[in-house]
């Protein structure tokens, strides 16, 4: 497939700049796959669409403040730091901005978040052939430990703002986020409360969590001529034994997984994929790029955000959205026309979309 037929025109001023009031104020539009329909919710409406026997798989990674500042301690000059990827304690794969002047041997003294001077030195010792840095921390015995101090919640590039708001650190972090690892949030999820979750359990809904650490790939667009000439980004995930019986229970007897987020999509066809169809226990990277046409084995809908134009996630949604390799992206490509005619917000702070 071509990349030019995921391409759409977005009004700048429909990408959402700051969160819903509250979480759950965002809308909902519904997508029925088998038609096309539509329906115009809110997302509070969202229990009415599950059903008692129902799954509902979640993504638990919890975003780090991986945006870092720092000072050229031989000539003063500032850097910005963009943590991506633990190697080992202390020794971190980066983005650093200018990269041009993070030669190898640089030494960068940490600014902490209130402009302050830190013990905390980084050095540049390997750079990788996407320009990437290396880094290896001093004067702390353990950076993660740091990060709240001298971080900032890295929001995506097409919010234009000031990034470090106080309000970010909560609003871009799923209520039930746990293990740290994301440096983008899981969006889908940003929707819920801890009110609306538990009135979901109470209808008889299982909730379960998967963990995929999402990257800095997630916000970049395809830029191959053909989608099957795509680099697909890697990221880190795991599934555990308690989500691997609920959800191969659920399979079993003819009941519905829906998916919180293309994260858990990745996650749930990936593991099934190694499988055989069913699910197992599991951790480590998934590369998986899901695009039409796609047999899913595990999901049966999916709960997500809109998604950026000529991005692998609106291919995946529109892979999801119906089977062969045209009728899904023209029934979300319509869907989107429908939403931007009624001035839903877009993006990761933007409003949500099921597919049932």
């Amino acid at each position: 497939m071509r990349t030019a037929d995921f391409d759409y025109d977005l009004p700048p001023g429909l990408i959402a700049q700051q969160p819903a009031t509250e979480r759950d104020d965002s809308r909902l539009l519904v997508l029925r796959r088998a038609d096309g329909g539509l329906e115009h919710r809110t997302f509070r409406d969202l229990p009415g669409f599950l059903r008692a026997g129902d799954v509902l798989v979640l993504n638990n990674s919890r975003v780090i403040p991986a945006r870092l500042r720092g000072v050229n301690s031989q000539t003063g000059g500032q850097f910005e730091i963009f943590l991506l990827e633990e190697n080992a304690l202390n020794d971190w794969w980066c983005l650093m901005r200018p990269g041009k002047n993070a030669r190898l041997g640089t030494q960068i003294r940490l600014r902490a978040t209130d402009g302050t001077a830190a013990k905390i030195m980084a050095t540049v010792v390997e750079v990788n052939a996407e320009g990437h840095r290396r880094l290896t921390f001093s004067g702390t015995p353990d950076l993660r430990r740091e990060l709240d101090s001298f971080g900032e919640i890295p929001l995506p590039p097409y919010i234009a703002r000031a990034t470090g708001q106080a309000a970010d650190r909560e609003r871009y972090q799923t209520v039930y986020a746990h293990p740290a690892g994301s440096v983008a949030a899981p969006t889908a999820g940003l929707h819920f409360t801890e009110a609306l979750l538990k009135e979901i359990r109470a209808r008889g809904v299982e909730v379960c969590f998967v963990t995929l650490h999402v990257g800095l790939g997630t916000f970049q667009p395809v830029k191959t001529e053909t989608l099957d000439a795509h680099p697909m980004h890697e990221e880190r995930f795991e599934v555990g034994d308690e989500t691997v019986r609920i959800v191969n229970a659920a399979k079993s007897s003819g009941r519905r997984v829906i998916a919180v987020g293309t994260t858990a999509v990745r996650v749930l066809e990936s593991v099934a994929a190694r499988n055989g169809g069913s699910l197992a226990a599991d951790r480590g990277r998934t590369s998986i790029f899901i695009f039409p046409p796609f047999q899913f084995q595990v999901v049966d809908a999916l709960l997500t955000n809109f998604h950026l134009p000529r991005s692998t996630l609106l291919m995946l949604v529109s892979a999801f959205a119906a089977p062969g390799e045209t009728a899904g992206r023209e029934n979300v490509l319509a869907a989107y026309a429908a939403a931007i005619r009624e001035r839903y917000r877009f993006f990761s702070y933007g409003d949500a979309m099921l597919l049932l």
